[in-house]
Parts: C-alpha cells; sequence; structure tokens
C-alpha cells in the first residue's frame, strides 16, 4: 500500500525518519572515554611486587583453610609447617567452632631477604569482628612460590 498523495495546497507530511547522528555521537565518545581508562590504568608489565606475592600467600593459605580444602593449603604452606589432613581440618573445625571464621585484615611490614620473608598480617574472626590480633609471620620462597612458615592464631 501506498500513502494517499496530500491534497492541493497541503504540505507533506513530516517523514518520521529517526537519525543514527545521536547515536554515533554517543558511541564515539564512549568509546574515547574507555581508551582513555585504559590508556590511563595501562598496565606496566611490572606485575605484583614481591611484597605483595608474600601478602597473596597469606590470604591465599587463609581462604584454603576456610574453605577447608587442604590440598590449596599445603599449596601456600612451607613444608616445615604441613601436617596431616585430619589435623590440620580438625584444628580448623575447633577454631570455627569457638570463634568463628578467620580473615585476613592487613599484611604490614614486609621484610624480605633473599627466600626468607616476615610481615605483620592482621586477622579477626567472625565472632567478634571488632577484636583484632596482630601476628608476626614468616614466610618462605619454595619452588618460586612464597608460602606461609608460621602458625596463625587459631
Amino acid at each position: 500500500m501506498t500513502d494517499p498523495a496530500p491534497a492541493a495546497g497541503e504540505p507533506e507530511p513530516d517523514e518520521d525518519r529517526p537519525t543514527i547522528a545521536p547515536f554515533l555521537g554517543a558511541l564515539a565518545i564512549f568509546s574515547a572515554i574507555v581508551i582513555a581508562i585504559l590508556v590511563l590504568n595501562g598496565n606496566s608489565g611490572d606485575g605484583p611486587t614481591p611484597e605483595q606475592d608474600v601478602g597473596r600467600a597469606a590470604v591465599a593459605q587463609n581462604d584454603a583453610l576456610q574453605r577447608a580444602d587442604f590440598a590449596d593449603y599445603q599449596r601456600y604452606t612451607c613444608a616445615q609447617l604441613d601436617g596431616a589432613e585430619s589435623d590440620v581440618l580438625a584444628r580448623q573445625r575447633d577454631s570455627v567452632a569457638k570463634r568463628g571464621e578467620r580473615y585476613v585484615d592487613d599484611i604490614t611490614e614486609v621484610r624480605i631477604d633473599g627466600d626468607q620473608a616476615r610481615g605483620f598480617v592482621t586477622y579477626h574472626f567472625d565472632n567478634a569482628p571488632e577484636e583484632t590480633e596482630r601476628v608476626e609471620v614468616t614466610f618462605a620462597r619454595e619452588a618460586g612460590a612464597w608460602t606461609v612458615c608460621s602458625p596463625g592464631p587459631s
């Protein structure tokens, strides 16, 4: 079907033609903003510092312990501290029953000396989140990865 022609002397009806120009403009502005953010926050390729790697080991070990994932716990625990799975998980269950799950709040004053490190880890427990415990923890680099060599509070 075709629309009837306008009568003589009547203006032609405005066709409802949406334009794509505003959308293209918005897309261009959005793209420019995204590119600017990527450039300004670009990864310099340096990766984490050794101190950050030590901190990540403490957090990962604690996380594995809270999940009762013994394989991950072993991955982030140095060989000298590693115990039998049943003993480690039994101590963890007792700790959770008494104090709630344990969380890492902060890792500070990390000092690295070759393949050994020390730092202070601040923990809190679910049952008393306002009470924190600051513990000096030792670490060792084993097979190229940092591991925790001190027991934390339980």
